[in-house]
């Protein structure tokens, strides 16, 4: 589909929402997407839930869009990650590169405009599948980070939490003598939403990694693997947010695993309605009241200033 292309869905309620390529948001095609979108934020109390495709935008590549990484990478599961010490030491060596990218990154214009719209109390909470801590870099603090973040690293044994800028450190003073290839490989080996890089596994295979200072336990992301449960306390506190809304939002994620699914069904089996931007399909689609393909950044921005929802100072 060409960037002036435009086609038309009509969701369950017989709600059109506008899909479109390229960058759609300032044209014609995407006001009637973007009126019903900030016809549902301006009476507030919206929940957000949002996915990797709210931070490509910032170089952090989806897993399922259509530049996706799970088109050309297998993520780590819990269980191999617990399986072996050399699964674990492939998982590092590769998240020693990727960390980069991830530490690197900044907030982007998405990220700026719902914290825009937190404050100006449209938004009542919002949650992340994301772990790259932008919507904390952006301002909201109290977004549930229903997945971890990789900010974070925490001993499975001991449950100690600490940096993993100090984690950071004792890899690369533990790797010093790290091939020459494998470290040039950091600044052209893309970045996966899990945070670890596509390394070839021959060059994981003298990686040293780090156990718990405090207990010699094993390190591990403080993220929720593929084939790890999210802590249900978690689980609960993001029902409590959905219940408490008046609707749903859902920014950059196709929901296509029950993690981020569910709450789109809890508000939809509640009566309230679900509006859903994403560049591509999702299983939430029947679900939408409001469903926008459109570019993230650019469109929450226009929403942000169509409502009136101020710039942070």
């Amino acid at each position: 589909m060409s960037s002036g292309d435009h086609e038309h869905r009509v969701g369950p309620a017989g709600v059109v929402g506008t899909v479109a390529g390229g960058n759609a948001a300032e044209g014609h095609g995407a006001l009637p997407s973007l009126d019903r979108l900030a016809g549902l934020l301006v009476a507030g109390g919206v929940a957000v839930l949002s996915g990797a495709g709210l931070s490509t935008e910032s170089g952090i590549p989806d897993y399922r869009g259509p530049t996706g990484s799970l088109r050309r990478h297998t993520p780590m599961t819990y269980q191999d990650f617990l399986a072996a010490e050399g699964n674990r030491r492939r998982y590092w060596a590769r998240s020693h590169l990727g960390w980069r990218t991830i530490v690197g990154a900044r907030p982007n214009a998405g990220h700026h405009a719902v914290q825009r719209l937190r404050r100006a109390g449209l938004v009542s909470g919002v949650i992340t599948q994301n772990v790259d801590g932008l919507h904390r870099a952006a301002g909201t603090t109290d977004a549930v980070e229903l997945h971890g973040s990789l900010d974070r690293v925490v001993c499975l044994d001991c449950g100690r939490t600490t940096p993993r800028e100090r984690l950071d450190q004792r890899l690369h003073a533990l790797n010093r003598a790290f091939p020459a290839q494998v470290r040039a490989l950091a600044e052209t080996v893309p970045a996966n939403p899990d945070g670890d890089a596509d390394l070839p596994a021959e060059l994981a295979q003298s990686f040293r990694i780090a156990p718990c200072e405090v207990c010699g336990g094993v390190l591990k992301p403080d993220v929720v693997f593929f084939g790890e449960n999210v802590p249900v306390p978690r689980v609960q506190h993001c029902y409590d947010l959905v219940d408490d809304a008046r609707a749903l939002l859902v920014l950059g994620s196709s929901l296509s695993v029950l993690s981020g699914l569910r709450f789109a069904r809890r508000a939809a089996r509640t009566g309230k309605p679900v509006a859903i931007v994403n560049q591509g399909p999702t299983r939430a689609d029947d679900l939408a009241a409001v469903r926008a393909d459109l570019p993230l950044g650019a469109a929450l921005a226009t929403l942000a200033d169509r409502l009136g929802a101020p710039v942070a100072p």
